[in-house]
Formats: C-alpha cells, structure tokens, sequence
C-alpha cells in the first residue's frame, strides 16, 4: 500500500506514539513498514532505562523476542496493550518471553502483518461511537441530490457534528466544487486508491479538504478514475470512525466501487421531483440499491405539476417519507456564485436538511476541538 498521505498525519514529536524496543534489524525493518502502512510514527528504543520511563504513557508496547529477556530482568509493572514480535516459526518459547513482559499478545511477522495492523490501527483513533453514514441519490437526473448532501453535512457541522461529505460518483461535478474548496490541497479518491486494510480515521479525517466545517472527499479536476472497491470500503470504514456523520452522494448507477459505498452506508434517502416519470425513474433507482441498503427513505422536491403530494409518491414506491420541499428559486444562482447549500440558514433546503439532522443524529456528537 502506498502511504505517503498518510504518514504526513503525526508529527514526530507527537508523545503519544506507540513505542518499538528491540534490536533485530529483521524485526524492525518488518514493524517500522506495518506502521508506515497505517499512518502512524513510532518511537524506536534500544536500551530498558529508556523503555522504562515511556513504560506507563506509551499506548502500545512492541517488545521484540531479542529484547524481551532484558525488560523481563527489570520487572515492569503490570499494563495492557503490551506485544511481543518475533521472527520465529514456533512461537512456544516466545510466550514464555511475553509472560515476563506481561504481554497480552505474541505476533510473528511478516506472517502476522494483518494482527499487527489491527493493533496499530487501534492506537490513534478518536473517542465514541461510529458515524451515521448516509446516503442520497437523485430518483432522476438533476434531482439535487448533491445539494441535499452537501447542506445536510454543512447543517450536521453548524452544529458542532464531525461531518464527512463523500463524493461516490467520478463522473459528478464534484463535491468540492459544491463547497468551494476546489483549489485546496487534500486528498482526492485517486491518492486512496492503494487503500486496504484498516486506515487511519485521524489522517482521514485531518488531510481532506474542508470548507465551512466540513471535511470533503472528491474526485479532483483530472480525468475520471475507477477506485478498487477495497479501497472504498477501507476509506468508508475510516471515515466512520472519525466522523460522527458522514454523507455519501451515490450515483444512480455504477461499478463496484459505488456497490461498495453503497453497502456503507445505513440510510439512503432518494430524492424525487414531484413528476411522475421522476417517480417512475425512481423505482428503477430503488431496485439498484434495495439489496445492499434496507432502510431507503423518499425525499420530494416539489410542487407537483400534476397535484402528486409527497405521501402519495412514497406510497407509490412502498416507502417511508422522509421529509419534502417547495421548490428552492434560489438555490441555482446560489450555487453559481459558490454559496453553499443552506449556507444562509434559511430556506426550503436548509430547513430539510435541518430534519434530516435531526433524524439522523440520535445522540450526543463528539464536540470539534
């Protein structure tokens, strides 16, 4: 995996990286490539005095085989989240070794990689419960779905939410354009697309570009390119443990890669035009995603030329009504002077964004530091 975005994440005077004591140049070419591989920098020890006096602030100890006899000598007091790392195919011998360190856990490497991942993945992540990840697709072409998307993350972000707004659709206008970030550098889909595994949720969250308090996760300004689907799910997996809601705007149809946001995400909300072939266009749309979301929701856009009302369309498609809106006059030449959805805190869409909020936030959020 190529992480080059991801060790920009934590500088290297950060007190709270894990810590690596051991003297096998084999093991220690082996941890330092896991660690870069998950963003996160570790402070490497070679003498127990050292070791000691990280012992108890350290939140993870790396203890190779090598190295374990002389820390055992010193009698460290008990801790958790202590792993003994060897290069040896028996590991029988070793947990003697880690019964001395008071390890929980011997890892054999490069076999072992994954095991040491997940741990070192554990050690930088923010406090509290996953995100909400929802979603929103237009039941037609030029619904507003990326305008819904976009001003529920800027409402759930006013009110102090961590909000990720995630672009799916490559062939899109682009979200960032949406927010007016256009010209930061941050991470794109493209720079993600080595992603596997469990990625840092901090240096998600901290190197995408972001406006008006939300963070954004777009394509860029060069060609359309396709995102492997495990990069997908990796990069959604993050953004739900660093985020307390994250958006994702889904096209109508796509790849794998869009079957993998898709399958991320816990509430879709599918945004339909009070017409009828808008409707009929949206039954098509709710067959492609009915298998990988069970709970879609009906948002309409009105008026209705024909008198259709908002009950009455999601009847028609058998599905819960989310909410509605008259139609927003304002919001075309808002977005062509680079104002952001329901930036002005008032109007039709900012007003359906707000319930939507309110629907979709059940609980406390982690308050933005």
């Amino acid at each position: 995996m190529s992480t080059t975005w991801l060790a920009r994440e934590q500088s290297t005077t950060d007190a709270a990286r894990p810590l690596v004591f051991t003297a096998d140049p084999v093991l220690m070419e082996e941890v330092l490539r896991v660690g870069a591989s998950v963003g996160v920098h570790l402070e490497v020890l070679e003498d127990v005095v050292a070791v000691r006096r990280r012992w108890s602030t350290a939140p993870l100890v790396l203890v190779g085989d090598d190295a374990a006899p002389g820390l055992a000598a010193s009698r460290p007091a008990p801790r958790d989240d202590v792993v003994v790392l060897t290069a040896a195919s028996d590991t029988g011998l070793v947990w003697e070794l880690a019964a001395g360190v008071r390890a929980d856990t011997v890892i054999c490497l490069p076999g072992g990689a994954d095991v040491l991942i997940e741990r070192l993945g554990r050690v930088d992540e923010p406090l509290g419960p996953r995100a909400r990840v929802a979603g929103v697709v237009g039941g037609r072409g030029g619904a507003g779905a990326s305008s819904l998307a976009t001003a529920i993350a800027a409402v759930a972000a006013r009110r102090a939410h961590r909000s990720l707004l995630v672009d799916a659709d490559p062939l899109g206008g682009g979200l960032d354009l949406v927010l007016g970030c256009e010209e930061q550098e941050g991470l794109r889909w493209p720079d993600l697309a080595e992603a596997r595994g469990r990625v840092s949720a901090r240096a998600l969250t901290s190197l995408v570009p972001r406006a008006h308090g939300v963070g954004v996760l777009a394509w860029g300004r060069g060609q359309p390119s396709s995102v492997p689907s495990e990069a997908v799910t990796s990069v959604l997996d993050a953004a739900a443990r660093g985020n307390d809601l994250v958006v994702v705007d889904l096209p109508r149809a796509g790849d794998a890669a869009v079957t993998a946001a898709a399958s991320a995400v816990e509430v879709l909300l599918l945004l339909i035009p009070a017409e009828l072939r808008a409707v009929a266009a949206a039954g098509r749309v709710h067959q492609r995603y009915s298998d990988l979301i069970a709970d879609v929701r009906v948002v309409v856009r009105g008026p209705s030329p024909s008198g259709l009302d908002a009950e009455a369309i999601a009847n028609a498609l058998g599905l819960p009504l989310a909410g509605s809106m008259r139609a927003d006059k304002s919001l075309a030449g808002s977005l062509e002077h680079g104002l952001v959805p329901a930036a002005r805190h008032r109007g039709p869409l900012a007003s359906l964004a707000r319930r939507i909020v309110n629907a979709l936030a059940g609980g406390e959020a982690r308050r933005v530091a």
